[in-house]
């Protein structure tokens, strides 16, 4: 759902929100004894990107913004693999995987749009 005359900035924050709020949900079907292994990796990767977005944007020089969206963005790629080891394993259905997958190409795409756009000024 988008509000009229949202910003770029709030629907890439809620993306990443969404990315995080869905990687938790899934991750509770994770089998118990990856709690402390894939389970918690994962979780934390995916927060990693909405946080590091966040205090980014809150930062006031574009060279600490750009670093914060770097690390969103690697943060995001280290989450793409764990989803991807998750599939292999069997921890995620085909469908789960496929949003998940989705989602982060998406928010992988928007903040590569931000990097370089942060990067020309």
């Amino acid at each position: 759902m988008r509000v009229k005359n949202e910003s770029f900035h709030d629907i890439l924050k809620k993306k990443s929100d969404h990315y995080a709020y869905r990687v938790y949900h899934l991750t509770k079907k994770f089998p118990r004894e990856e709690m402390y292994g894939v389970t918690s990796q994962l979780r934390r990767a995916a927060l990693s990107v909405v946080l590091n977005y966040i205090e980014g944007y809150a930062r006031k020089g574009d060279k600490e913004y750009r670093y914060f969206l770097k690390i969103a963005y690697g943060s995001l790629k280290e989450s793409k693999y764990l989803i991807f080891f998750s599939y292999r394993e069997k921890y995620l259905a085909k469908k789960d995987y496929q949003l998940l997958i989705d989602l982060a190409e998406e928010l992988g795409a928007m903040l590569w749009t931000t990097i370089k756009g942060v990067s020309k000024k």
